[in-house]
């Protein structure tokens, strides 16, 4: 007990409250990633993170991301073959893309052009068709490198295929860039059973998706939730807006992934270090980056109509 008092005492003449002490943050011993267990444990970017810091890692689909039915396709009123280029940026949308035109007996032409996010799934494309660079292209997984990509292309007419729900941040900018486009829905996200997750028994839960973000919301209040560790700008948003309490947040130029923020996170912690609330950053490479090609888009339209004008 008196062991006990002196620690308080330090603690409160440090200037630091009483569970920066005892807390669990002091020792992080166990994290959530709300991601399938890898097929080989070894190889996950996350089995260095265990070894390094000693923390048992335990991993838990939050939620599960489901093809629409034939039936849901044919509601949104798109037509396939319309459309000569179409943009993925997940696996999930490839395989409900494929699936769409079998059962709708649609013969997708040689011609159609892919467009991916990255390279994982435009090599992910060989399942359903004959790899093709002139057929297939890829940016590196950051959105200026999609857009540039789209850009390049922009004779094409875009069959944007997404996810419910998702980020409105592409489909917003290819509007104001005036490309030509139709977003389809092709998969959403419905709720894994979570009945086996106590958010007591883990330090940080790490979350990917604003969809992950509504499960935990959804199932558990809010104060009973550990610190949270986010993916991608949306996903803060939303972890953000429903009150949670994030500490780790990726990708950033010093953590270009989950495991590299959870790293940094966790070794900030075990020096006793008050590791300040992730908070959401404007992106004014990015605005500048759309505002410039708006700019140069417009000046091509004008560029094509005075000549068209003059020729006449």
């Amino acid at each position: 007990m008196h062991r006990r008092n002196f620690a308080v005492q330090s603690a409160v003449a440090g200037g630091k409250e009483f569970d920066v002490v005892f807390n669990r943050q002091r020792m992080i011993k166990k994290v959530l990633v709300s991601q399938p267990r890898p097929a080989v444990i070894e190889k996950s970017p996350f089995y260095e993170l265990s070894t390094k810091h000693k923390v048992e890692v335990d991993y838990k689909p939050l939620i599960r991301v489901v093809g629409v039915t034939l039936k849901e396709f044919r509601a949104q009123r798109i037509e396939i073959l319309d459309h000569t280029a179409v943009i993925f940026t997940s696996r999930t949308t490839v395989d409900s893309f494929f699936k769409i035109c079998e059962d709708a007996r649609i013969t997708v032409p040689e011609t159609m052009k892919y467009i991916c996010n990255t390279e994982a799934v435009a090599l992910y494309l060989q399942k359903y068709i004959v790899y093709r660079k002139r057929k297939i292209s890829f940016a590196d997984g950051t959105f200026t490198s999609l857009l540039e990509l789209i850009i390049k292309h922009k004779s094409e007419r875009f069959l944007l295929a997404l996810s419910e729900p998702h980020k409105p941040e592409l489909p917003e900018t290819l509007t104001k860039l005036k490309i030509n486009f139709d977003p389809v829905i092709l998969a959403r996200s419905v709720a894994a059973d979570m009945s086996d997750v106590k958010p007591a028994d883990y330090d940080v839960m790490a979350l990917y998706s604003p969809s992950d973000v509504k499960s935990v919301k959804d199932n558990f209040a809010v104060e009973q939730l550990p610190v949270i560790a986010t993916f991608g700008e949306a996903t803060l948003r939303a972890a953000l807006d429903a009150g949670m309490k994030v500490k780790a947040s990726a990708p950033s130029p010093e953590a270009p992934s989950m495991a590299k923020a959870l790293d940094l996170y966790i070794a900030k912690v075990k020096k006793g270090e008050d590791v300040a609330e992730v908070e959401v950053r404007n992106d004014e490479a990015k605005e500048e980056f759309i505002r410039t090609q708006q700019s140069k888009l417009a000046k091509k339209g004008r560029t094509r109509t005075t000549t068209a004008a003059e020729k006449k």
